[in-house]
């Protein structure tokens, strides 16, 4: 196997509140990936997650997150703990060429890697496995001609490089344009993903799904899906594509009886006995 390449890598955000979800989580990369592992803080409960970044060896992101709280206040000020969310930004500011964001309830089946070299600028601008019809916009978006065809998708991964979207990007245009944003933003605890789709559509950048971008890649990531089989080299969709990870979007309890729910347990066990070491 090739030397991972040090221009890319992969970013989380966690804490000692969700330390259930990134252990597991950790203990899959550990088993399927050798890019570097940047580990951004949701708040500062991070007794137990910083120890967990030292185990397997991820990349603590310590230094100041003024900048993108701040913008998130200015967004949210009347939700102080869940505007947070928005420290997932801090991604696009990190010292990679090549970066790909992962919500912490994931586990990995396949390395990444080959994902990185999707990223081409004009063409596959910010790729993501997941579409959200749901979760975006309110109906006023219609009245918008450049929101009208866009492609509206989950923020809980996503492929980008910070050459072609930034945090300076998002606060220009949250400085500008945040009026027409709260008038179409879908509301309910949605604070990230609006946004993240607003920036990206107002940009004009390219969305690309995986299967898109990297033929054999399924866009299937959904942790209730029912129709995908286990082979040698893992999981794959219906339509024999490989699976790279699944998401337990939405998920209000640990898994237990599920499809994918016994892997996940299996690494849950794996990241238990690995700490106690």
């Amino acid at each position: 196997m090739a030397p991972p390449n040090p221009r890319n890598g992969v970013a989380i955000v966690a804490n000692d509140k969700i330390i259930d979800w990134l252990l597991p989580f950790l203990e899959s990369y550990e088993t399927t990936n050798h890019a570097s592992l940047f580990l951004i803080p949701y708040d500062g409960e991070i007794e137990r997650t910083r120890r967990a970044a030292e185990v397997y060896g991820a990349t603590l992101v310590e230094d100041e997150m003024s900048e993108l709280d701040s913008m998130a206040r200015h967004l949210y000020p009347l939700s102080p703990y869940r505007r947070r969310r928005l420290r997932k930004l801090r991604a696009l500011a990190l010292p990679l060429e090549r970066v790909i964001y992962l919500d912490v309830d994931v586990i990995l089946f396949r390395d990444l890697s080959p994902l990185f070299e999707c990223v081409k600028p004009g063409e596959a601008d910010f790729i993501v496995a997941s579409s959200s019809e749901d979760y975006v916009y309110n109906g006023k978006y219609v009245q918008y001609e450049w929101l009208r065809e866009a492609r509206l998708f989950s923020d809980g991964f996503f492929l980008t490089s910070k050459d072609i979207v930034g945090i300076r990007d998002f606060k220009d245009i949250v400085e500008c344009e945040s009026t027409i944003f709260h008038s179409v933003r879908k509301r309910g605890g949605l604070y990230a993903q609006p946004l993240v789709n607003f920036v990206v559509h107002r940009l004009g950048l390219r969305v690309k799904s995986l299967s898109e971008c990297f033929p054999g890649a399924s866009d299937e990531t959904f942790y209730k899906v029912k129709t995908a089989s286990f082979r040698e080299d893992g999981p794959a969709d219906f339509h024999g594509n490989a699976i790279y990870f699944i998401h337990w979007a939405g998920a209000v309890r640990k898994p237990s009886t599920g499809f994918f729910d016994s892997v996940w347990l299996a690494f849950a066990e794996g990241a238990a006995s690995r700490m106690a070491q």
